[in-house]
């Protein structure tokens, strides 16, 4: 099922991290009007379920330098010992919605993220997202994310998600702080076999998804018939 985001329910910086500066901008009198008017202002869709649609392997990049660039990642994440699991495509991603797939043993769930539109004026070279899930969660977080990303994750991510943002820093600093982070709450949890990619971050979409609806960021999008006419609400 799909939901859209609300965007009277977002903060300033995820609203800004999501559009954009000068699309944020631009939407501050409609989001004014909603709040105001005490109703919601829909915006980009959003699953309920993670979505990633695996991609035939070849040469990636939007442009020459982003395919060396994903090239170079590549070779220095499989020095490191991460696994390639394949290439995705992530459809209901803001920006960046290509994904190479690693499993770093024993326990961490790795994607290189970049665009595939060379025009795109969100365009940046690819970055790093790295999720632990935490065996012992005495320390009140369920997982770990390390991000080179620039901006930050908009939604929020779950609050039990210990997040950190690292733009600009190399793949062996933010393997190494990774590993710091998690060893700070304790070990991690082994990777599943099989889906051990797909499956982490599947359970962080989900778990991302409870504190959205908690936030009352997600509102419901009608189902459409084969027609394209709208299906009407089922009885209650």
């Amino acid at each position: 099922m799909t939901a859209r985001l609300n965007l009277a329910a977002l903060t300033a910086e995820e609203l800004q991290a999501l559009l954009g500066e000068n699309a944020a901008q631009a939407k501050w009198p409609d989001l004014s009007r909603a709040r105001l008017e005490q109703r919601p202002l829909p915006g980009p869709e959003v699953p309920r379920d993670f979505r990633a649609e695996p991609q035939e392997e070849r040469v990636w990049g939007a442009t020459p330098e982003q395919a060396r660039q994903l090239g170079a990642l590549d070779a220095e994440l499989r020095a490191a010992g991460a696994a390639p699991v394949g290439v995705y495509y992530l459809p209901a991603a803001a920006s960046a919605r290509h994904v190479r797939a690693y499993e770093w043993p024993p326990d961490t769930a790795l994607s290189v993220r970049w665009s595939e539109t060379p025009d795109s004026p969100r365009l940046r070279g690819p970055h790093l997202e790295l999720l632990t899930w935490l065996r012992d969660r005495a320390s009140g977080a369920a997982a770990v994310v390390t991000s080179s990303q620039p901006g930050v994750p908009a939604p929020a991510f779950h609050e039990s998600v210990d997040v950190h943002l690292r733009p600009g820093q190399s793949a062996a600093e933010l393997l190494a702080a990774h590993r710091q982070a998690v060893s700070r709450h304790g070990r991690g949890q082994k990777l599943a076999a099989g889906d051990g990619w797909a499956g982490a971050w599947s359970a962080l979409h989900a778990l991302n998804v409870s504190a959205w609806e908690r936030r009352d960021l997600l509102l419901d999008v009608p189902e459409e018939s084969p027609a394209g006419l709208h299906r009407p609400p089922p009885p209650t």
